[in-house]
């Protein structure tokens, strides 16, 4: 079996008891970063064999882990924070999982997407996740297909890259209602709301260091 776990985005108490009693009746579990996977597991006394998995090892990892899979053992698989898969390793690893036909159980719990939306007081009936957007290339062609987006957008964004996306919103939707989240559940928790020119505004008397969930209004939404 495969048991794909959430775990807390920040604050340690927000980890459910299935997740708990799940990571310590597991054989192994598949991380990200055995450092952090292992300050969790360290604050909750359990001592598991830890496999990493991260975007550049998971090809070449799925056989490995399937192999012990095939022979009875049980894994479970989780990310840094939050839910696996989501904007994060463990999509192949998945899909190889129930191609197998070994069974894939998931342990549902945090999600940043999900918590950020449920506070920014921005229509939640429906919306689109976007998670990362390029980088580089087709970056620009998203943001001109996202400003006509009629449902509300979930973006995820970098300490690193967290003013020019706001500058970019500001040219491409620069009326729309945004809520920038920025380090959820965790000491310095803060949302910022308005307009892009406003949030910026408000950014520069705070911080723009942590990781942030960027919340956009539908088009032509009114408050």
């Amino acid at each position: 079996m495969l048991f794909v776990i959430s775990t807390p985005i920040g604050n340690l108490k927000d980890i459910t008891l299935r997740a708990i009693e799940t990571l310590q009746e597991v054989d192994f579990i598949i991380c990200e970063d055995t450092r952090v996977t292992s300050f969790l597991l360290n604050h909750y006394k359990i001592k598991k064999e830890l496999v990493s998995l991260n975007a550049a090892t998971e090809e070449r990892k799925i056989n490995y882990i399937l192999g012990r899979l095939s022979k009875g053992e049980k894994a479970g698989l989780v990310s840094d924070a939050g839910t696996p898969a989501i904007s994060d390793p463990g999509v192949r690893l998945i899909s190889a999982a129930v191609r197998a036909n070994i069974k894939v159980i998931p342990i549902p719990g945090v999600s940043a997407a999900i918590c950020a939306l449920s506070a920014a007081g921005l229509p939640s009936d429906v919306f689109v996740f976007e998670g990362f957007l390029p980088q580089k290339k087709g970056r620009q062609k998203k943001l001109q297909e996202l400003s006509a987006e009629k449902r509300t957008i979930i973006l995820y964004e970098s300490t690193y890259r967290i003013e020019k996306l706001l500058e970019e919103l500001k040219t491409y939707m620069p009326e729309r209602i945004i809520s920038v989240c920025r380090e959820l559940t965790k000491k310095f928790e803060e949302f910022l709301r308005g307009t892009p020119e406003e949030v910026i505004e408000k950014l520069a008397g705070s911080s723009s260091k942590g990781e942030f969930v960027v919340i956009i209004s539908p088009i032509n939404w009114k408050e």
